[in-house]
């Protein structure tokens, strides 16, 4: 009979969660501005739960069993931690980051743009996806956490978000 918990098993547990982690960092410290409509842990989860029966994470264990613990794990882990960061803002903040304000009243905050690696003619781009002709239109431009650009205009009366993978634009009238 073979035991849940045995060698192999505890083996891909582990891997698993190491290959999870690591590719939470390494979104993380490659940028938001790519990720578009999900959420860092979104999106490692998604990625991971679809090869969850690859080498990296089940080892020599190619059976249904090993990919089972492979995607239970990867299921358990990205409960507890959303869970985690529900529970603890600051560890959210740690894993997704703050969002970046990219113009202000008109002007473009060049430092904040570097940062972020959006290019002038990105953020023009998205400002006219918004209906926005100038950047001396746009009263705030940020980058969110989920990579996407919001934008008010119109002394603020008009809001519009722009998901940068999908080309969908969100505009909301308010008053």
């Amino acid at each position: 009979m073979v035991q849940l918990f045995s060698n192999s098993y505890v083996h891909i547990i582990v891997s698993t969660l190491v290959v999870y982690l690591f590719i939470v960092i390494a979104i993380r410290l490659f940028g938001k501005k790519e990720l578009a409509q999900l959420s860092v842990v979104d999106l490692v989860f998604i990625l991971l739960i679809s090869n969850s029966v690859q080498n990296a994470m089940v080892g020599p264990d190619s059976t249904l069993s090993g990919g089972l613990v492979a995607a239970m794990t990867l299921f358990l882990f990205n409960y507890i931690f959303k869970y985690l960061q529900y529970r603890f803002p600051k560890l959210g903040k740690v894993v997704q980051g703050d969002e970046t304000m990219l113009v202000y009243k008109g002007k473009m905050i060049t430092a904040h743009m570097k940062i972020a690696k959006i290019s002038e003619d990105e953020l023009m781009e998205a400002v006219r996806e918004h209906g926005v002709a100038t950047i001396k239109e746009v009263d705030l431009a940020i980058l969110e956490v989920d990579g996407s650009i919001s934008v008010l205009s119109n002394q603020y009366q008009k809001v519009t978000v722009k998901r940068r993978k999908s080309h969908k634009v969100v505009t909301k009238q308010e008053g």
